[in-house]
């Protein structure tokens, strides 16, 4: 099983691949899946993304992430919450 991250206060240049090495190198945690959320229209960082890892780890990434300085912001990172449903607008 694993675990879905929530990662906040993500500088405007995070990649996916930048996040990727975030966690192996700040953490030693190997990330399943990783996804920077960005703007539909610029395709800029929206400056939050997400990332899987396994159960046994997460809690450890949580410990050594949050706070730590990434491109100049001190990083927000929890477990995610599941998503909400939205109802569509027309």
């Amino acid at each position: 099983m694993s675990k879905s991250l929530y990662i906040g206060n993500l500088p405007w240049s995070a990649t996916e691949e930048s996040l990727r090495e975030l966690f192996r190198n700040e953490a030693n945690v190997e990330v399943e899946s990783v996804r920077v959320a960005t703007d539909r229209e610029t395709g800029r960082s929206r400056g939050f993304g997400f990332a899987e890892v396994a159960d046994e780890h997460a809690e450890h990434a949580i410990e050594r992430l949050s706070g730590v300085d990434f491109g100049g912001r001190a990083l927000t990172v929890n477990e995610a919450r599941p998503r909400e449903e939205r109802t569509r607008r027309y």
